[in-house]
């Protein structure tokens, strides 16, 4: 666990948390680690939420599949993402989505549980931890709002119009990178791979982006 404390130091849940306290906050909480391999799941779709994951090398995928198998992916979760906060938080019966590592990633996992209640010793972590991850919570709820802003677009055109944007906006710049390859943004935006590729494609020919892979470039045309 040494190795990971300082990436756990900027994470948003051990904010104005000392570093030389992480270890001992680690330890308090009963955390553990545990290597996933790429496709593995992480958490499963009708399991019982109750751990708060951290991204410590990987990456993973938040993803719905409907009884044909068919993905709608929620979002792609990088090293140092949580994920499973919301529904632990909620106490839900079962989760409506799952976990997937996108390679073979090393998770930390902490039970809700040991976060919300305020542990034996008293220590002075608990406070801290709390407002952090109702912190996260807001922020995540912002992020499933943009999605929402992004899948609602008429058509598929608007959609990814509407996704680029938002990453030239977050970014600051016009050129930048997606976290998507093709199949995944397809997902991400709830339409067909096919479709996906012919409005690229065509935004290209028309002057309104340009891309290699997963850089883009947007230009002033719309």
């Amino acid at each position: 666990m040494k190795e990971y404390i300082d990436l756990l130091s900027k994470n948003p849940l051990f904010k104005g948390i000392d570093k030389g306290d992480i270890g001992f906050l680690l330890d308090c909480l009963s955390a553990k680690t545990k290597t996933y391999y790429k496709d593995e799941p992480i958490f499963e779709a009708g399991s019982r939420p109750e751990y708060v994951g951290i991204v410590l090398s990987g990456s993973a995928f938040v993803l719905q599949e409907d009884y044909w198998g068919n993905r709608n992916i929620l979002s792609n979760i990088g090293v140092g993402g949580i994920f499973g906060e919301a529904f632990s938080c909620a106490e839900a019966a079962a989760l409506p989505v799952s976990v997937i590592a996108k390679e073979d990633s090393v998770i930390l996992l902490i039970n809700v549980k040991k976060i919300l209640t305020i542990c034996s010793t008293a220590c002075a972590f608990h406070t801290s931890l709390i407002m952090n991850l109702m912190r996260i919570l807001a922020n995540k709820n912002r992020y499933l709002t943009r999605k929402i802003e992004h899948i609602t677009k008429k058509t598929t055109r608007e959609k990814v119009l509407s996704f680029l944007s938002e990453c030239a906006v977050q970014g600051g710049k016009n050129t930048f990178e997606i976290e998507f390859n093709r199949q995944e943004l397809a997902d991400y935006l709830s339409v067909e791979r096919s479709a996906l590729s012919a409005v690229l494609s065509k935004m290209k020919e028309e002057g309104i982006i340009d891309y290699y892979k997963n850089t883009f470039r947007l230009t002033d045309k719309k």
